[in-house]
């Protein structure tokens, strides 16, 4: 079992970037650029690692490695990405990394990629790059290349030595343990031995809502590999688990006027497997609620005004405060409902409402809902 914290030391330990692994400050892609940029480096790194895995490590500083960490990153569709991008795409996983000395809200991003021993390359155009490029590694650079030659494989022996010297052993597991149950001991953290080897700790803030239980500010740690799972106080989780797996339910709650439902978002179950394996599973669940559509363009033209007064920087009334509260939400159900223009208009909205402390973390749930489903 590898414990993926260690994984990252012995990778950024390893002289600089290569054709084997890339690291990088932070990755974004919630625009064309920065979508295309990663598909760039895991066309190029699957292409230049045909045996072996390779990995990219974000959070950590180009110049000294120092490690900075960046945002939980929660987007479970990422492979949905690749394959709707990429010609015989890889298998591309990426985890949350805890280490001590960051702060309780940043990780290092962890991307593995598992080659297919095929040729990976563009499927259509996206910002400057075009259908059918072909990536490899030179060195730290993802470049474009023509190829006629059979790829070879120059690193299996390197990244096996690197993966074998980042295995877990007991010293590491029970620190894990005794770290998670002190750091979360305000959230009744818990803990369960999966198959007599695989350790997973959680805890999560109560909800009781009508006989049903919920948690939000959820920590789930896969002690083994230091994998961490976070769901946010924006969040409602139910969670349940047997001998074989570890389920978390994800909800959403929208309604109008007062009148709010949770359906069900996304699912995520940690299979554990006897051969001292684990997979995580997500299937997205969501069925889009449906709502009387002279209702919802009444909000809808009502969220266009009160966009154009925050613009003019025109002065709020008590009710414009109210409606604003609920406009990323209510946005949301417009879009769901057909109402296409919905979401950019809410996106061009996003440097008003981060002037209202209050409003904007409703802004980053939608945004965050939405990017569940895009890909699905």
């Amino acid at each position: 079992m590898i414990n993926k914290r260690l994984l990252i030391k012995n990778l950024l330990a390893h002289n600089d970037e290569n054709s084997f692994y890339d690291k990088k400050r932070k990755v974004d892609i919630s625009h064309k650029e920065g979508k295309a940029k990663f598909l760039k480096h895991i066309c190029a790194l699957s292409n230049s690692n045909p045996k072996n895995n390779s990995y990219i490590v974000i959070g950590v500083e180009d110049e000294d490695n120092t490690i900075i960490g960046v945002n939980f990153f929660d987007d479970s569709k990422i492979q949905n990405l690749i394959n709707a991008y990429l010609t015989h795409p890889p298998i591309v996983q990426y985890e949350n990394i805890p280490f001590p000395h960051l702060p309780d809200n940043k990780v290092v991003g962890l991307v593995t990629i598992r080659p297919n021993n095929k040729i990976t390359s563009l499927r259509k155009n996206i910002w400057k790059y075009y259908g059918g490029s072909v990536f490899f590694r030179e060195g730290s650079n993802s470049m474009p290349k023509v190829f006629d030659i059979e790829i070879k494989d120059v690193n299996s022996k390197i990244v096996a030595q690197i993966e074998s010297h980042a295995q877990n052993n007991i010293e590491y597991t029970l620190d894990g343990v005794f770290d998670f149950m002190k750091k979360r001991q305000d959230f009744n953290p818990q803990y369960k031995v999966f198959k007599e080897y695989f350790v997973l700790c959680w805890s999560g803030q109560k909800k009781t809502v009508k006989d049903n239980t919920y948690y939000s500010r959820v920590d789930i740690e896969l002690i083994n590999e230091r994998v961490r799972l976070f769901f946010s106080t924006l969040d409602e989780v139910a969670i349940s688990y047997d001998d074989n797996s570890f389920r978390i339910l994800e909800y959403v709650s929208l309604g109008l006027h007062n009148a709010f439902k949770y359906y069900e978002l996304e699912e995520t179950i940690i299979h554990f497997e006897d051969n001292a394996h684990y997979n995580i599973e997500t299937k997205l669940l969501f069925e889009p609620p449906q709502f009387d559509k002279k209702v919802l363009h009444h909000i809808y033209n009502a969220n266009n005004a009160l966009i154009e007064k925050l613009k003019r920087g025109a002065a709020l009334s008590k009710h414009d405060l109210f409606d604003l509260k609920n406009l990323p939400a209510t946005y949301l159900l417009c879009y769901l409902n057909a109402f296409d223009e919905a979401i950019d208009k809410l996106q061009d909205a996003k440097p008003y409402l981060k002037k209202h402390p209050n409003v904007y973390p409703s802004y980053q749930e939608v945004i965050r809902i939405l990017r569940k489903v895009k890909y699905s």
